[in-house]
């Protein structure tokens, strides 16, 4: 079992940055795939970032390529998301995960463990 914590969600203006943190505890972190995933109010979940055991593969979603990094420290239990030059349409319910395998992948039924989310809201 994986229990996942995310932070550093809130409030900015458009332009504005934030940088979220998930924390990991429960199992073994560094051999699993993370991944970050977004969900706005009458949407699906979107796939936003994922990155492999070693942090050397990372995988960004189209909407928000040159814009947002995703990043790990494996001594910490900790995935990051780095989001820079937000927009409104970025602003959802933020979710991290674990996948039970060393691969990345953007698909949503991949991952076997989440977080509970953090909001982000971007304001025009």
């Amino acid at each position: 079992q994986v229990q996942l914590v995310e932070s550093g969600g809130g409030l900015v203006q458009a332009g504005g940055s934030l940088r979220l943190s998930c924390a990991a505890s429960g199992r073994t972190f560094r051999s699993y795939a993370m991944g970050w995933f977004r969900q706005a109010p009458g949407k699906e979940r979107e796939f936003v970032a994922a990155i492999s055991w070693s942090g050397r593969i990372t995988y960004d979603g189209d909407s928000v390529k040159g814009r947002f990094t995703i990043s790990r420290d494996n001594a910490k239990n900790t995935v990051y998301l780095q989001m820079n030059s937000l927009k409104p349409e970025d602003t959802a319910v933020y979710y991290c995960a674990v996948r039970s395998n060393t691969i990345t992948t953007m698909y949503v039924d991949d991952y076997d463990y989440w977080g509970q989310g953090t909001q982000v809201t971007v304001s025009s």
